[in-house]
């Protein structure tokens, strides 16, 4: 009995603090109701009919009527039973719902016009301009035959495509209306991590839902688009919210709500919003130009590891390593090559290989950027003239290539014709490349093949049977007496860079040095 007064009394105390801290809360939280009013007349909803793809034949290993259309679209995008996205399994999905045949929304009768032939994708958008103009996303309307723009006072118009973007995914629509209520644009300037946000749009088909939360974080880069450093936020983003505005406590745009990472197919927590100055920057180029035109350099970029920090001699790992130059691009007349690690543009800190693309991106062609680099440990300053990125006539470049890849052990035996190691024993078994050999591995000259990993530095490092040797710390490897050269004068303990080709790709590994003994 005589802890019970102890307990009773510390349980009053929490109470009272409880009671106080729920106040003190409820004082100082967002009255979205509000904002919610005033806003929505400028949030639309979206329907676009295409025709839809020839009907493929069944699989038997794949549940059907369980998947919804547009996760099967994005898993066929991203190739089926792999996990895109992130190594334990989570996927990038876009927020944009799709039904098909006679499917119908909870909230009105099926599109008379949308029989077995089309396919209707479901979406939102807000309008960005009084005299009609309506933003969204690309993947809404990909390859619409027919769109119609539903308003808050549930006018319904069609609307035409003005132009869209697949690598920033916006569209631009127009319809002809008047009494429109067009939205206010934020300054992302003044956007901060940890500021409230209210998400507006039409997931599931449900039209004018609200969900809230923050911001997460600014400048998430994710492979699917690489141009765009994305808003990441923690409201709720469903199938149908693609293209819906993410707005700030003053009523203002931050976003456009764009993508979900998700292992469901549905929100989990983590939304990803295309930031409103990019967004707003497209559409204007869309509306004067009908494209988008990017800045472009002509190099392959990959994300700087902590061994391969070590093997640069960088301090930690950051920046953006050049894997490849491009031929005939602003990259190879200023003088880059492969190793260089790029660590700032225009002044900008390069945190990872993923934050050049958008940078270089957004640069306008024909201007002199700055790039500061680390080239065999010295530090470098090279001012090159950006070119044009054109789709059609380049290879991808100005891109972000994976972390470091899965280590795979090499096939077992000896390649025919393969060298014997010299140097210190790193576990491979090399070749000289035929004429066949190296135009099948995109090798435009020297280089050795890898015919067998054993156990040892090779395996550690992540090479595969099959890999072509171009460089091993910094020297170029042509033949197999070269490779033995090279290999015979690295240091003991050291860990160094090694360029290899696989699979038609370049791509650095760190290769640790055995010591002596």
């Amino acid at each position: 009995m005589r802890i019970a007064a102890p307990v009773l009394r510390t349980g009053s105390i929490c109470t009272l603090a409880l009671a106080a801290s729920c106040s003190h809360q409820s004082a100082s939280l967002p009255d979205f109701a509000d904002l919610v009013e005033r806003v929505s007349p400028s949030v639309v909803n979206i329907s676009a009919v295409s025709a839809a793809p020839q009907a493929e034949e069944a699989n038997p290993d794949e549940p059907q009527g369980q998947v919804p259309d547009w996760l099967k679209k994005f898993l066929d995008k991203h190739g089926k039973g792999e996990a895109p996205g992130g190594a334990d399994g989570s996927s990038s999905s876009s927020g944009g719902g799709s039904s098909s045949g006679s499917d119908s929304s909870p909230e009105d009768g099926g599109d008379a016009d949308q029989g077995p032939g089309n396919e209707q994708s479901l979406g939102s958008g807000f309008i960005l301009s009084e005299d009609g103009y309506i933003l969204t996303n690309q993947h809404v309307v990909s390859d619409a035959k027919e769109v119609t723009v539903r308003l808050s006072d549930h006018r319904e118009l069609s609307a035409v495509v003005v132009g869209s973007d697949e690598r920033a995914d916006i569209a631009l629509l127009k319809i002809d209306a008047k009494g429109l209520t067009a939205v206010k644009l934020a300054d992302m300037s003044k956007t901060r991590v940890g500021d409230w946000v209210l998400a507006i749009g039409s997931p599931f088909s449900f039209d004018y839902t609200v969900t809230a939360g923050i911001i997460s974080a600014k400048g998430r880069n994710l492979d699917t688009e690489q141009y765009v450093p994305f808003i990441q936020t923690d409201a709720a983003i469903n199938p149908g919210n693609s293209g819906g505005p993410l707005f700030n406590l003053k009523g203002e745009v931050v976003g456009v709500n764009s993508q979900i990472y998700s292992q469901t197919g549905g929100f989990m927590g983590v939304a990803f919003a295309i930031p409103i100055d990019i967004a707003a920057k497209v559409a204007r180029e869309l509306k004067e130009h009908g494209k988008v035109t990017r800045g472009w350099l002509g190099v392959v970029v990959q994300e700087v590891t902590r061994d391969l920090a070590k093997s640069f001699n960088l301090p930690k790992p950051e920046g953006a390593l050049v894997a490849k130059v491009l031929p005939d691009s602003p990259a190879l007349q200023a003088g880059l090559k492969a190793g260089d690690v790029l660590l700032k543009y225009n002044g900008g800190d390069l945190i990872t290989s993923k934050s050049l693309p958008p940078l270089v991106g957004d640069s306008t062609p024909g201007d002199t950027v700055t790039l500061e680099l680390l080239r065999d440990g010295r530090s470098i300053t090279v001012k090159i003239e950006v070119g044009t990125l054109d789709t059609q006539d380049q290879p991808d470049a100005d891109t972000s290539q994976g972390l470091h890849p899965p280590k795979v052990p090499g096939a077992p035996g000896q390649a025919p014709n393969a060298g014997a190691e010299q140097g210190p024993p790193l576990g491979l078994t090399v070749q000289d490349l035929s004429a066949e050999e190296r135009n099948k591995a995109k090798v435009a000259s020297g280089g050795v093949r890898i015919g067998a990993v054993g156990a040892g530095p090779g395996r550690e490092a992540g090479l595969q049977a099959g890999d072509v040797v171009l460089t091993i710390a910094g020297q170029e490897v042509d033949s197999l007496v070269r490779y033995g050269e090279v290999v015979g004068r690295l240091t003991p303990g050291q860990t160094v860079p090694m360029l290899v080709q696989r699979q038609g790709s370049p791509l650095f590994l760190a290769l640790q040095v055995p010591p002596k003994g």
